[in-house]
């Protein structure tokens, strides 16, 4: 009888031991809340743990307890075939129901077995062995399943800021895009309506006008490329140099104040140089209602800051472009521009159908 109450304890566990293996998997699925319980795996976990620990303890009450030694080595089976299923079940509820569970079941164990037994303290024994069991399993797993949710999210908030990063490039892509084409196809529009209207009244210089379409055309190309590697950065006394000539060919008066006064930072010469250009982009749109534009560079010296004002006649609404209002518009890419710098960028019609652009930037990132 021992023999065959044994024999038939390890097939129990050599089963249940197979099955840890699929049970445990789908438990940590459930924990990590990528999976649903395995409620069929459970019952048939618990049912074959309890049959094994019945067969245990029939072989202990056949057996007797005069062999300590012996005795010792089938407690120990008992709590080993106890914690494939405790594992599996502390994944599956509540830190607390687990803790409520193990309680019922010991003190279910021990009035079972004194009554059975009459030995109170073997009862006992083998109570506090299963709450030891139950203890030993919650404490190995819940942390693993801890860990490994804490590995998944970390993961996770690797993937978003890849996706991040590849979503700021695509912006910063999408704003100097439409910076270096939006002046230059205003310009090639502007100038081969003139190069027609020359060469319909046959005149000579619609050729001239032409070459020039043709440079702007091979420039644009070359921002492009520059913008694709990510190298290029606007050039502000280059851009108010040819903010001034455009404008002029496009009848308009043009007047710069205060460019030289103040040695600015490669960074901020960037950033006003887009402002210049995207200012004189929303000009040329309405070149032929405007007359006079003046772009104004000072220092507020009693609010440490550096203003550009950049302000043309003949609008008495916001230009569509310039609101901002469209993403990623001119004017919103502008403000993308300035951020970083401390600075803001303000705008919208002014007295006499005027319309303002400023500019403010904090005199420590105006002076490095």
């Amino acid at each position: 009888m021992p023999v065959a109450l044994a024999t038939v304890a390890v097939v129990l566990n050599v089963v249940q031991g197979v099955l840890a293996v699929p049970l445990l998997n789908r438990a940590l699925d459930r924990y990590l809340k990528l999976g649903t319980t395995p409620r069929g795996l459970l019952v048939v976990s618990g049912v074959l743990t309890l049959a094994a620990e019945i067969a245990l303890c029939a072989l202990i009450a056949v057996q007797g307890t005069a062999d300590k030694e012996r005795l010792s080595s089938v407690a120990l089976a008992i709590g080993a075939s106890l914690t494939p299923f405790f594992m599996a079940h502390s994944l599956v509820v509540s830190k607390r129901s687990f803790l409520a569970a193990l309680a019922g079941a010991a003190t279910g164990l021990l009035l079972l077995l004194a009554l059975l037994t009459g030995s109170w303290l073997g009862s006992l024994g083998l109570a506090v062995l299963l709450v030891f069991a139950g203890v030993w399993s919650l404490g190995t797993t819940r942390p693993t399943g801890w860990i490994l949710a804490a590995v998944r999210k970390l993961d996770a908030a690797r993937s978003i800021e890849t996706r991040l990063a590849v979503a700021e490039e695509r912006l910063r892509f999408g704003r100097d895009l439409h910076d270096v084409m939006g002046r230059n196809l205003a310009v090639i529009a502007l100038k081969s309506e003139l190069a027609v209207q020359l060469a319909r009244r046959e005149r000579p210089e619609a050729a001239e006008q032409m070459v020039e379409v043709q440079r702007i055309a091979q420039e644009s190309q070359r921002e492009v490329r520059e913008v694709v590697r990510g190298y290029r950065r606007a050039d502000l006394q280059a851009e108010l140099a040819g903010a001034r000539s455009i404008l002029r060919a496009a009848g308009v008066d043009c007047r710069i104040e205060g460019e030289e006064e103040t040695q600015l930072p490669p960074e901020v010469e960037s950033a006003l140089g887009w402002v210049v250009r995207e200012g004189t982009t929303n000009v040329l749109r309405h070149a032929a209602e405007v007359r006079r534009c003046a772009v104004r560079t000072r220092i507020d010296a009693h609010r440490s800051v550096l203003v550009m004002i950049m302000e043309n006649d003949g609008v008495t609404h916001p230009p569509p472009a310039a609101s901002g209002s469209l993403p990623g518009s001119g004017l919103k890419g502008l403000r993308e521009r300035l951020h970083p710098l401390g600075g803001t960028l303000t705008s919208g019609p002014v007295l006499n159908g005027s319309y303002r652009l400023t500019v403010e930037l904090p005199m420590g990132a105006a002076t490095g």
